[in-house]
C-alpha cells in the first residue's frame, strides 16, 4: 500500500514512473522538455505549462463558482502571493473589464 500524501485535493503521485513510484522532480522536467523537442514547440518548459494552467484557471474560476484560493490549492502553493504571480495580465481583458464599468 502507498503512503498516500495530500498534495491540494489530490491524494499520492501526480506522474507515477515505469516502475510505480512518484516521479523525481527532474524526471518529470526531462519528460517535458523531450516531449515538447518532439512536438516541435519552442521556449515551452514544464514551468511554462505550470503558468499556462494557473493563468487559465484563474481567468475561468468564476465558470465553476470557484476562487482564487482553489486555484492555489491546484498549485500546491502555501502562499496566494505565490499563486499571483504565476496569472498573466491581459492588456485586452483589462480593456474589456473598463468598458463595462
Amino acid at each position: 500500500m502507498h503512503d498516500l500524501k495530500p498534495i491540494g485535493i489530490l491524494y499520492g503521485p501526480v506522474i507515477i514512473s515505469r516502475r510505480g513510484g512518484a516521479l523525481r522532480p527532474n524526471s518529470v522536467v526531462n519528460f517535458f522538455v523531450s516531449l515538447y523537442r518532439e512536438l516541435g514547440l519552442v521556449g515551452c518548459s514544464s514551468h511554462s505549462g505550470r503558468r499556462s494552467f494557473i493563468t487559465q484557471a484563474a481567468r475561468n474560476l468564476h465558470r465553476a463558482g470557484c476562487s482564487l484560493r482553489d486555484v492555489q490549492v491546484l498549485a500546491g502553493h502555501r502562499s496566494i502571493e505565490t499563486t499571483q504571480r504565476y496569472i498573466d495580465g491581459d492588456t485586452d481583458a483589462q480593456r474589456k473589464l473598463v468598458a463595462l464599468l
